[in-house]
């Protein structure tokens, strides 16, 4: 009997652990060099997300915030319009929100090329 119980919990945890919403593709990517500036920045994750609580900011070297508008988040996806960026390097953060949820974040950098 303990020992079904042990693999019944077992099973539900391990379930839970697979509902992040991690990040599965980014456009531009991390650590990606792009000739000419971007006119967004694209998102996909894991999890379908909850847009009240996910978000991401793209700021430049001295912390300018680069948003042209607001962030749109539909189903796995988030995007955010850029400013004209000129060539630099970029600081991408996001935290992702599934709809259970959980909560998960990160950061990474670009490099907008002449």
């Amino acid at each position: 009997m303990r020992t079904v119980l042990a693999l019944a919990t077992l099973a539900a945890l391990s379930g839970a652990a697979g509902a992040h919403a991690f990040l599965q593709t980014a456009a531009p990517a991390a650590g990606e060099n792009v000739h000419g500036a971007p006119a967004k920045i694209v998102l996909h994750f894991s999890e379908p997300l909850e847009p009240a609580f996910s978000g991401v900011t793209v700021t430049d070297a001295s912390g300018h915030d680069e948003a042209a508008g607001a962030i749109a988040v539909s189903g796995t996806g988030m995007e955010l319009p850029l400013k004209s960026l000129p060539p630099g390097r970029y600081r991408v953060t996001w935290h992702a929100v599934s709809v259970d949820t959980h909560r998960t974040e990160g950061k990474y950098n670009f490099l907008v090329l002449p």
